[in-house]
């Protein structure tokens, strides 16, 4: 069998293929109160038609401030944990896992959604003060302000709180949104801490949240669930975060508990040329992959079937997370399969859509 439809166990899960649904943010809660509604019902459970292993959803905020966009999801309350486990049995049914990113925005909150405004939202508009690392802005976006030490500990216990949660919604997985200029991210990089306090300074100081945060899901979670959690592996600036700080904050999640890590980069700073092109991370995820013991996930520009594959028979990632190709097709994974003369089930209303010979 090719290794793309080839299972994986983690932990307790079992999932039917190697191919992720990537976490792409819709800014679709309409009421902006955290609710997943009927649009994520459809994105989601689409994918989860469509033949996808796992589907990870949007960054999912552990509290109100966390959001990126007045208009994202949350998992604070249980009203969206109602509305979650709605999506969470439709995808199930489907033979489709699932995982939640479990995410804070940090100085990089309280936006307007593309199509909506530019920069940050007022207060009055339903906005926030944004909270961070530092009290530099993110460009564009107004400043934030520098989170104590103890309020540092007040949201690790978001976060723990977010995966109970996140159990109780029917969730298979968690990742910890630790990318894209985001909190975690934010405490991770020498260019957006400079504090002086246990959670600044030295790269393990600086790994501190993200590390604590590890700690109290698994505590929270048991032993079962698995923990993924998604780096970018640079921030392409000299100084900056990279590659190598990357794999040994990895190697120290895998010590408090994580099982699986999800490799991208970018979106700490503007202003930096990335080298983007087909498969232009998987580079990255493989130094990462060569360093740790867990499975690693490559994404980026991976567009067929045939070329994910190509990146799993090189043997140093064992996922491949599918972003923009899967909002082009969400039935990507059906048509990898018949692309690759893999047979695959298909759900049986859709039996009589399978693609014919030579199409």
């Amino acid at each position: 069998m090719t290794k793309l439809f080839e299972p994986l166990q983690i932990r307790e899960l079992e999932i039917k293929n190697r191919i992720f649904i990537a976490a792409m943010c819709q800014y679709s809660c309409d009421n902006q109160d955290g609710v997943v509604n009927d649009w994520h019902m459809v994105h989601l459970g689409s994918r989860a038609v469509g033949g996808a292993g796992l589907i990870i959803t949007e960054a999912t905020a552990v509290s109100p401030e966390g959001r990126i966009s007045p208009w994202c999801p949350g998992i604070w309350n249980f009203e969206q944990v109602a509305a979650w486990a709605r999506i969470n049995k439709f995808a199930h049914e489907q033979g489709a896992m699932t995982a939640i990113q479990l995410a804070h925005a940090g100085r990089k909150g309280s936006i307007y959604r593309e199509w909506s405004g530019e920069g940050t939202v007022p207060i009055e508009k339903g906005g926030w003060t944004t909270l961070s690392s530092t009290n530099k802005a993110f460009d564009g976006y107004d400043a934030p302000r520098e989170l104590f030490s103890h309020e540092v500990n007040d949201l690790v216990a978001d976060f723990a709180t977010a995966a109970k949660h996140a159990m109780l919604a029917g969730f298979d997985a968690v990742e910890i949104h630790a990318a894209h200029g985001y909190l975690i991210h934010q405490f991770l990089s020498p260019l957006t801490n400079k504090r002086k306090d246990e959670y600044g300074g030295s790269l393990e100081n600086r790994a501190r949240f993200l590390i604590e945060i590890v700690e109290a899901i698994r505590e929270e979670v048991g032993q079962r669930m698995p923990i993924f959690v998604r780096f970018s592996a640079t921030d392409y600036k000299e100084r900056g975060w990279d590659q190598k700080q990357t794999a040994e904050v990895a190697k120290w999640c895998a010590e408090a508990g994580a099982d699986l890590f999800d490799i991208s980069s970018g979106g700490l700073i503007t202003g930096v040329q990335i080298p983007t092109g087909p498969g232009y991370q998987v580079p990255i995820a493989e130094y990462v992959a060569d360093q740790v013991d867990q499975p690693v996930g490559a994404v980026g520009q991976i567009t067929t079937g045939a070329q994910a594959e190509q990146i799993l028979q090189d043997e140093k990632v064992e996922v491949i997370l599918i972003g923009r190709a899967s909002l082009r097709d969400p039935y990507w994974p059906l048509r990898a399969a018949h692309q690759m003369g893999v047979e695959v089930e298909w759900p049986n209303p859709y039996r009589r859509g399978k693609f014919p010979e030579g199409e």
